[in-house]
């Protein structure tokens, strides 16, 4: 199989420009034995090995079913429709294979239906999404509502015409025959390689234990790429959730349910307003958005537990008016069966004193989300794997700190597993400077801001701009781009004030822009060549130490005997340092500087942890010979 790679094998002659890698070889070999042993291994790859073929031929040569999963939909959808298909053709694969997102991607014909029939007030902007969303229904295939270009993939829109596991009518459904999710379901029963997504696999497998509803068919060999986000997400999924769009959406289906089917109940539209505006009130005392806060200290305040028991009062009534009207309407049911959920839900969440969780809470402008979360994911995660006579593949560019891959291993219950590191090909001394420029003020001090653009500026400019600035903070991206805006010429582009993919589209297209950004731009980015050379990190992306699912981690871990900043805080930062540093180099003719604007990195004894983690390249503290570098490319 490793001949497949060789400089004369199957993908050099079916890939222009393919180039045999040892690294890609090595990994390929590995995860083959794997497959055919049905055993765990965790691959570090670093960028450049190309671990994205390395995974798929051992998968298609197999035989065996296999389940491909993704840390995003965007890189799903990357997968299947460019580097699998080229893979297909290089072996002459004769399989099948399949896409499966979560229901909540495919447009939903019974809820479009009763949009359509229930009319009613929605913003003028969505009934002309509505008529977009009318018009491609009636010629798509396969109901992917990231296929629909006329409605923005964020509209508001799109929930009320797409489904969830809460709020599927299931076989119940009248046009369960016709259903997309049901059709992407059976294709992929009958694929040899399904891709599918972290978030999907992790809900699909809760469900699983519900033991009804699932989507994902069983497979002999799972690989995960992007591992690296495995242990937070699962935790998501293997915890408990109640937010507000859940509790909207409830609302709006009684409305539409008393509009349409069962209309002379007007106490329906009495318990659906009531609800409605309880769930808005209780937003507005959860105070301003953007912040994460223990719930557990919230519900201590009587004032809350008054809010809350109001939310309470009026999931009651739905759920009361709801089962005098059962067998009326599918919809009607349906809801009545949630209101249960929903109350169950909320008695946990307020059920403070569970040990072994985190409770927090968050809200955006218009939402909120109560959670509670365990703490580990280990044991649940060792019981699935143990539980299935199937190989298992863990890769990612970033999974080992300081050279060991034990953090990751721990967290998701694989201790056990074989472990393989892969070094990038990329030659790093001959393409990278890493700067971290001195007399910089102490991250926690004032105008941190003002000082980085003056000290920056002069660098943006000689680099004509074509850099990235990740932010460690919503607040300093935006404090930034104000100054930067008011200093230099070129384009300045903000994340959030458009789509990341529209964001990535103009930052190509300008050809001289300076990014800001955060959070989604850490990972996932592929910029290769000239449009991208110089990447600067405004501080170490240490998680807030008030973050409550970070703190009851960190005290765990302080029960157990270990040291909370060690085990937890410095792991995490490293694994997400390394994810933003990997946005700079992505082919072997780049060239570029990274500049992290953080003396910790050389002051603190921990420095050093985070240093040993990155690629090995040329390092300075001077920002006249990084000025020097850059005039030089």
């Amino acid at each position: 199989m490793t001949d497949d790679f060789s400089q004369e094998g199957n993908l050099a002659q079916a890939i222009p420009g393919f180039r045999a890698r040892h690294a890609q070889q090595i990994m390929a070999k590995a995860i083959s034995d794997a497959v055919k042993d049905n055993s765990t291994l965790l691959v570090e790859a670093g960028t450049g090995t190309g671990k994205t073929y390395a995974y798929l031929v051992p998968a298609l040569r197999s035989g065996k079913k296999a389940i491909i999963s993704t840390g995003s939909r965007a890189l799903q959808d990357q997968l299947y429709h460019r580097d699998l298909p080229t893979i297909v053709t290089a072996l002459k694969f004769r399989g099948k294979t399949a896409i499966l997102k979560g229901r909540s991607n495919y447009l939903c014909l019974e809820r479009l239906d009763a949009q359509n029939s229930a009319g009613g007030d929605l913003p003028v902007q969505q009934l002309s999404e509505l008529v977009n969303v009318r018009a491609w229904a009636s010629m798509t295939q396969e109901g992917d509502t990231s296929q629909c270009a006329a409605v923005p993939e964020d509209s508001p829109l799109w929930p009320l015409v797409t489904s969830t596991n809460d709020n599927c009518l299931g076989s119940d459904c009248p046009q369960y025959e016709q259903c997309y999710v049901v059709k992407a379901r059976k294709r992929a029963l009958d694929a040899d390689i399904v891709v599918v997504n972290h978030h999907l696999f992790l809900a699909d497998l809760v469900v699983k234990e519900g033991g009804f509803g699932e989507l994902i068919p069983e497979a002999d060999v799972m690989v995960f790429d992007e591992a690296h986000q495995l242990p937070d997400i699962a935790s998501q999924y293997f915890g408990q959730q109640l937010t507000s769009r859940q509790l909207q959406d409830l609302a709006r289906d009684i409305t539409i349910a008393y509009r349409t089917e069962v209309r002379e109940v007007t106490q329906l539209q009495k318990a659906a307003d009531r609800l409605a505006q309880a769930t808005q009130d209780f937003r507005l005392v959860l105070g301003e958005p953007g912040f994460r806060g223990n719930l557990r200290t919230l519900l201590a305040d009587p004032s809350q537990q008054r809010m809350l028991r109001l939310l309470d009062d009026a999931l009651e009534l739905c759920y009361d008016v709801s089962k005098l009207n059962l067998g009326r309407s599918a919809l009607l049911d349906a809801a009545f069966d949630r209101a249960g959920q929903y109350r169950n839900r909320l008695k946990r969440l307020n059920n403070t004193q569970e040990p072994g969780f985190s409770y927090w809470y968050e809200c955006s402008r218009y939402h909120f989300t109560l959670a509670l979360t365990p703490l580990s994911v280990a044991e649940r995660f060792q019981e699935i794997i143990k539980a299935r006579k199937t190989s298992w593949v863990f890769t990612s560019a970033t999974l080992a700190v300081n050279g060991e891959m034990n953090h990751f291993a721990e967290r998701l219950g694989v201790q056990q597993a074989q472990q393989l590191m892969l070094e990038s090909p990329f030659n790093y001394a001959q393409q990278t400077l890493l700067c971290v420029p001195r007399y910089l003020a102490e991250t926690r001090q004032s105008r941190t801001a003002q000082q980085l653009v003056s000290r920056l500026t002069p660098l943006i400019e000689a680099n004509d701009g074509r850099c990235f600035f990740l932010c460690t903070s919503y607040q300093m991206m935006r404090e930034l781009a104000v100054l930067f805006r008011e200093t230099i010429e070129r384009p300045v582009l903000l994340q959030g004030e458009t789509s990341k993919g529209q964001l990535l589209e103009q930052f190509l297209a300008a050809g001289n822009a300076l990014l800001i950004a955060t959070s989604s731009f850490w990972e996932g980015v592929d910029v290769r060549g000239e449009a991208l050379s110089m990447v600067i990190i405004d501080k170490l992306p240490f998680a807030s130490p008030e973050d409550p699912l970070l703190k009851a981690r960190m005290e765990d871990a302080q029960l157990k005997g270990n040291d909370p900043f060690y085990h937890v805080q410095l792991p995490d930062a490293v694994i997400a340092l390394k994810q933003g540093v990997g946005r700079l180099i992505r082919d072997e003719q780049d060239r570029g500087v990274l500049i992290i604007c953080d003396s910790r990195l050389v002051t603190r004894p921990y420095g050093e942890v985070f240093v040993k983690s990155l690629p090995e390249c040329p390092r300075t503290r001077d920002l006249d010979v990084v000025l020097d570098f850059i005039q030089r490319q």
